[in-house]
């Protein structure tokens, strides 16, 4: 809750900065008969718009969970960045088409040394206010706010070259309008699919982050009995929202007792560390004495296939004579059935009272 609150004073600082800007650039540019700077004040108009999206969003990811929504609202910050990068990208078709026809049909703009000291404390504002809110956004870890900052610093980037046009038409006269509409449309444009793309990746769903799953499977690992971490899966739902499971290896001959109090203080310890919530499942391991000699030989024999990455869960049931375990694929496997099917059948003709079960795992995390 506290975060939303963070979250919302600094849009609400946005807004009032940005409407700020929108005003002294929008009498400049009309005055000077400018359409940079009129499209500059249209950018800074939509990035307030693109702050009260985020208050929106913020408020209402902040609500707690409830039936029909188990895991929160937290995904609605993603959908909030869609909507700002959108309007972000219609302001910059917008400004190209505008600049298209100044390029066509030119025309002087007239600067004063007045206008010229708004345009350059433009400038400053928005690349400090840019650097505040997304430094904020980081901290905060809220997209919204990394995209507002993002979109800030380009906009002072933009600025900048609007003032560089402005000098050169005060003082040696040569209009630049149209050309640096463009550009700036262009960049506009540019933050804006980047924006879009960052935030359907999460949307669709990306791999974890390599330092975080690293640094999970580090501290179950400490943990004594622990023989290996596999499967680990981390799933977010909403900045502030992670959930995430996993398979540790253990020897068999431990009792229910000792792995539920094992698995559970790896729950709660990766819980205090990293504020996940964490599903713990159980390969029990029998790779040893009268089954080693299987575990190398499968080894090998998954050597032989240059795109298996790992195999994990090998486990001997004597009594069913089953034998099971999981191999992981990379993605540039197109057949890893097949590949699958001809490791069952190099397997059953070595171990003929055996049935082999093999599970098809997805390379989900480093």
């Amino acid at each position: 809750m506290e975060r939303a609150k963070k979250i919302i004073r600094i849009s609400i600082l946005g807004i009032i900065v940005n409407l700020i800007l929108v005003a002294f650039k929008a009498v400049v540019g009309f005055v000077t008969n400018s359409i940079a700077i009129v499209l500059d004040a249209v950018n800074n108009l939509s990035d307030a718009l693109s702050s009260i999206i985020t208050i929106v969003g913020a408020k209402i990811s902040a609500k707690r969970p409830d039936k029909k929504h188990p895991f929160g609202h937290g995904r609605v910050e993603y959908f909030s960045s869609i909507i700002i990068a959108i309007i972000v990208l219609a302001a910059g078709l917008t400004s190209l088409k505008e600049s298209f026809e100044k390029v066509i049909n030119p025309e002087m703009a007239e600067y004063s040394i007045t206008s010229l000291v708004i345009i350059i404390v433009a400038v400053f504002v928005k690349f400090f206010f840019g650097r505040y809110v997304r430094a904020q956004g980081k901290k905060l870890n809220s997209g919204s706010l990394v995209a507002s900052g993002t979109d800030a610093l380009s906009d002072a980037v933009l600025s900048f070259s609007t003032f560089v046009g402005a000098l050169v038409s005060f003082f040696w006269h040569i209009s630049l309008e149209g050309y640096l509409g463009l550009v700036i449309s262009l960049v506009i444009i540019k933050t804006a699919i980047e924006i879009l793309r960052e935030t359907v990746d999460h949307l669709i769903g990306v791999r974890a982050d390599k330092k975080l799953t690293t640094k999970i499977k580090k501290a179950i690992s400490s943990n004594e009995n622990v023989l290996g971490v596999y499967d680990l899966a981390v799933h977010n739902y909403g900045p502030n929202k992670i959930i995430a499971s996993a398979h540790i290896q253990l020897d068999d001959n431990l009792n229910v007792r000792d792995v539920h109090r094992l698995t559970r203080r790896i729950e709660v310890d990766i819980y205090n560390k990293f504020g996940i919530i964490l599903t713990l499942g159980v390969y029990a391991s029998n790779d040893t004495g009268e089954f080693k000699e299987m575990r190398n030989y499968i080894f090998d024999l998954a050597k032989k296939y240059k795109n298996i990455i790992e195999i994990h869960g090998f486990y001997v049931d004597e009594e069913f004579k089953e034998v099971s375990f999981d191999l992981i694929f990379n993605f540039d496997e197109e057949k890893p059935e097949k590949c699958v099917e001809e490791i069952k059948k190099t397997l059953k003709q070595k171990y003929p009272d055996f049935n082999f079960s093999i599970i098809l795992d997805a390379d989900i995390s480093d």
